[in-house]
C-alpha cells in the first residue's frame, strides 16, 4: 500500500521520512549513545549484541518503506537529526492496526522530544492513513519510555511475555495501546502542547501554534 508521507513539525521538533543519507547521523548518535541505547536494543537470538550496520539497515528501512510494510522517520530538533521513530507490525483490513517504537540521543532526552514525536506520527496514523489501533511495548523497567505513551493517553494493557529477546534473553513487555476512538478530536500533537508535554518556546515558533504538516516530494 502506497502511503502518504509528510513532514511534521511543531516548533522546534520535526519528523520525516528516513533518507539514505541520514545513515551518518543516525550512526553518530547510536555510537555516543551506545551504553545508554543498547539495554534497550532487540538482538537476534543465538548471536551476539554489537553496533549495527547503520547503512545497511537504512537502506533495508527505505525498501520496507516502498513495499507499504513499515514506516521510518528520523527524529529532528532544532534541525539536527537525533532519534529515530517507527511504525511496523502495519496490518489493514479488520485490524487497521500497528506498533510504534523511538529513541532519541541521551543528551536531548527529557526535552519533550520522544512524546512530540509520537503524537505527531500518530495523528498522521489516525487521521490520514484511518488506522484504529497503535500499540507502544516496552520493558517494564524502562520508565521515560514508559512515559510516553502515558502523556499521550495510551491505556495500559499488562504484560507480553517473553515478546522481544533483547541482550541474551526473551524479555517480558509491558503493552500500552490507543485506539481511534480512544484520540482527542484536536489531536495528540495539540492536545500534549496544551497539557504543558511541549515547552511554550517550541509550541510558539509554530506558525499558528499548530502541528505542521509538508508533503515530502
Amino acid at each position: 500500500m502506497n502511503l502518504p508521507l509528510h513532514r511534521c513539525v511543531w516548533g522546534d521538533i520535526a519528523i520525516r521520512p528516513v533518507r539514505q543519507r541520514d545513515w551518518r547521523a543516525l550512526d553518530a548518535e547510536l555510537r555516543i549513545g551506545r551504553a545508554w541505547l543498547q539495554q534497550w536494543e532487540a538482538t537476534l537470538p543465538g548471536q551476539p549484541a554489537g553496533m549495527p550496520d547503520t547503512r545497511r539497515q537504512v537502506r533495508s528501512m527505505i525498501a520496507s518503506m516502498r513495499e507499504g510494510q513499515s514506516i521510518t522517520c528520523v527524529i529532528e530538533w532544532r534541525g539536527e537529526v537525533i532519534g529515530q521513530i517507527s511504525v511496523a507490525q502495519i496490518a489493514w483490513g479488520a485490524m487497521n492496526s500497528c506498533s510504534i517504537g523511538y529513541w532519541v540521543a541521551e543528551r536531548v532526552a527529557g526535552r519533550g522530544i520522544a512524546p512530540m514525536a509520537t503524537a505527531l506520527i500518530c495523528d498522521l496514523l489516525l487521521r490520514e492513513w484511518g488506522m484504529h489501533r497503535i500499540e507502544i511495548c516496552m520493558l517494564p523497567e524502562n520508565a521515560a519510555s514508559r512515559r510516553v505513551p502515558e502523556k499521550l493517553g495510551f491505556r495500559p494493557e499488562g504484560l507480553r511475555r517473553g515478546y522481544i529477546h533483547i541482550g541474551d534473553r526473551w524479555r517480558d513487555h509491558l503493552v500500552f495501546a490507543l485506539l481511534a476512538d480512544d484520540a482527542p478530536r484536536d489531536g495528540l500533537a495539540e492536545h500534549l502542547a496544551a497539557d504543558g508535554g511541549c515547552s511554550p518556546h517550541r509550541a510558539e515558533s509554530s506558525s499558528n501554534g499548530r502541528a505542521e504538516r509538508r508533503l515530502m516530494p
